[in-house]
């Protein structure tokens, strides 16, 4: 198996090991199938999300002919209205203007009176996979819970939730390395119905506002802070698809590990004050976003190697997580560990403004599940996604024994 492979299955299974080689060769390295310059190291990654010469996009500087690059083609159009708006895909002042408006949604006492509605919901979710004697632990527990908690922030009616997540599978399919011309027109679909059911709700709200998020943006946009209606769309969306992917990749990854190292499990179930340091170290081990995009603004230098501008930097979260020049053992799962800076939420101005939230759910679902299947066990070994970048499972069926 080669070093980096993202379409290998074998790769695909445990990458881990490919890349403490990468790792190995060197602190960068050019990738010819995607045209990027890959990034394996911890101290490399933390410092370039925080570098200022790279961007997640380069439209606020350059046109794409002054960059050196095609512009997408016209059909996936409505795909890239959608992301391009969006604060993940900005830079400031835009990304600065729109965080901000958002933030405000995802303040520490914002967030913490969500707590007590998540730890019901996730008991009652629980409950459910009890009564049944077990099922699949994404579909019973680790997607509904985060869909239906940011859908509530956002005033998504429950009757409205069922195509959620099947529009970001499809949206986020775009995330992939070199996605396929059928992924595309499956995320243009989802665009267009997602972005059509939101301004048909903006609309609603404008005139019956509610306690929610989008009534929120458009007050804020009404008092004379500038959001058009299409990043409200682009914000509901990326708020969404970013609200509830990681934590539910994060569950199933998450039990997956548990389940293979049954000590550390019998750890947790012994000593349920591990929760909070469980949670950061499964997000540690098995890294659900492995890999962040940056375009280079600015040329950089990295360990002598010149990255000219117009470049695209491939930041490997995976393997930055796995780093031992940072983590002691870290192929060990260590329930217990404490010193973990890991960044599988990102940093510097894109740092996950949920990660909060996130954080809350995580320990919900662990806490329920520990209490109310304590003897809960693998029915059946699980299919990994064929994805590199979303790492996760087709599902993860349990027995609560």
């Amino acid at each position: 198996m080669a070093a980096f492979d993202p379409w290998d299955p074998d790769f695909l299974a445990d990458p881990y090991p490919s890349y403490a080689e990468l790792r190995a060769r060197g602190r960068v390295q050019y990738f010819e199938p995607t045209n990027q310059w890959l990034v394996p190291h911890h101290a490399d990654v933390s410092a370039l999300l925080r570098d200022r010469r790279l961007g997640r996009t380069y439209q606020h500087r350059f046109t794409h002919e002054e960059f050196g690059r095609t512009a997408p083609p016209p059909e996936h159009e409505p795909f890239h209205t959608l992301n391009d708006h969006g604060m993940l895909d900005l830079e400031p002042p835009d990304h600065t203007r729109i965080r901000r408006l958002v933030s405000k949604a995802f303040t520490p006492r914002t967030v913490e009176r969500l707590r007590p509605y998540v730890a019901r919901l996730a008991g009652e979710l629980v409950d459910g996979l009890v009564a049944k004697g077990g099922g699949d632990l994404l579909k019973d527990v680790a997607e509904p819970l985060p869909v239906a908690v940011i859908a509530e922030m956002l005033g998504i009616p429950e009757a409205d939730r069922a195509p959620l997540r099947p529009w970001s599978a499809d949206i986020c399919g775009m995330y992939e390395l070199n996605p396929s011309e059928a992924t595309a027109a499956r995320a243009v679909r989802a665009s267009v119905e997602f972005s059509d059911y939101l301004r048909e709700l903006i609309a609603e709200r404008r005139e019956e506002p509610g306690d929610d998020l989008i009534s929120g943006l458009i007050e804020a946009h009404d008092e004379g802070d500038r959001l058009t209606e299409q990043e409200m769309i682009a914000t509901a969306v990326l708020l969404l698809n970013a609200g509830h992917e990681a934590t539910v990749n994060a569950t199933v990854n998450g039990w997956y590990a548990l389940f293979r190292n049954p000590a550390q499990l019998a750890a947790l179930r012994a000593d349920h004050s591990l929760v909070p340091t469980a949670i950061e170290e499964l997000m540690r081990y098995d890294t659900p976003l492995q890999l962040f995009e940056r375009w280079v603004l600015d040329e950089i230098e990295i360990d002598g190697t010149t990255i000219p501008r117009g470049a695209e930097i491939a930041m490997l979260f995976g393997s930055a997580n796995h780093d031992p020049a940072v983590f002691q053992d870290p192929h060990r799962l260590d329930l217990a560990r404490r010193d973990n800076p890991h960044i599988s939420f990102s940093a510097g101005i894109h740092y996950c403004i949920g990660a909060p939230l996130a954080r809350i759910e995580l320990a919900a679902s662990m806490t329920a599940l520990l209490q109310r299947a304590p003897a809960l066990t693998l029915a059946a070994e699980p299919r990994r996604k064929p994805n590199f970048v979303i790492r996760g499972l087709e599902g993860l069926s349990v027995e609560v024994g």
